[in-house]
């Protein structure tokens, strides 16, 4: 704990990403059983698609743990090894990343199929649905769409209860115990704003004597969002 003339010092950010880090809900239940069924992916392929801090490289690796996948994004792809990448099981992140970059496209289309042809499993990954991906190549744009999708929507008031505490203790943050389920009643349910409200949290209370306290908590969520009529103390 940092006092008022100290300067603060941050710890740095250790995420978690073994299987036990990866809490299960209702709401992503079933991409999360999609995953485990990775025998019996149609074609042997799975589009993993979730809004930003989702939480899809967190079961990319989790999957890559029990299979042995490699995980690689997809910008580079044009320079990589891919005969080596397509001989075993493989992950191939942010596809939409690029979308109109045709080397880029022409490698993950020959990675695509050159592993299935091997008979290995292949996990891409991405924010929005295949059928919104401006990919430049026809056959490369028509394999993704047909390919079987597994969604993270937004959290429920449990996950996003265990994302918030996730986050907190990959920064070795320690918040009072009315802490969270303040800001689950009271902020935009979306995994993004978790990860800014976290990052804020961890910033002020570098400063703060109490630490993080349900005081910070609505101080902070009231500067990166306007607050609603009457926000509780």
């Amino acid at each position: 704990m940092t006092g008022p003339d100290q300067l603060p010092l941050p710890l740095p950010v250790r995420p978690a990403l073994g299987r036990e880090d990866y809490f299960v809900s209702r709401s992503n239940g079933l991409a999360v059983a999609l995953m485990d069924d990775w025998r019996n992916w149609p074609n042997r392929k799975l589009v993993l698609v979730g809004p930003h801090g989702a939480g899809k490289t967190h079961l990319a690796h989790v999957w890559a743990a029990e299979t042995g996948a490699v995980i690689v994004p997809a910008k580079g792809l044009e320079t990589a090894d891919v005969p080596a990448l397509a001989n075993g099981p493989l992950c191939v992140e942010d596809v939409p990343a690029i979308a109109g970059d045709r080397p880029a496209e022409e490698a993950l289309f020959h990675l695509h199929n050159l592993t299935l042809a091997q008979g290995q499993p292949l996990m891409v990954t991405a924010q929005t649905p295949p059928a919104l991906w401006p990919l430049v190549i026809p056959d490369l744009k028509s394999r993704m769409e047909g390919t079987q999708t597994a969604t993270l929507p937004n959290p429920d008031d449990t996950l996003l209860s265990a994302v918030l505490a996730k986050l907190l203790a990959d920064r070795q943050c320690v918040p009072a115990p009315d802490v969270i389920p303040y800001l689950v009643r009271h902020m935009p349910r979306s995994f993004a704003m978790a990860r800014e409200l976290v990052s804020a949290l961890d910033a002020h209370a570098m400063t703060r004597p109490k630490g993080i306290t349900r005081a910070l908590a609505r101080e902070v969520l009231s500067r990166l969002e306007p607050p609603p009529p009457n926000l509780p103390e």
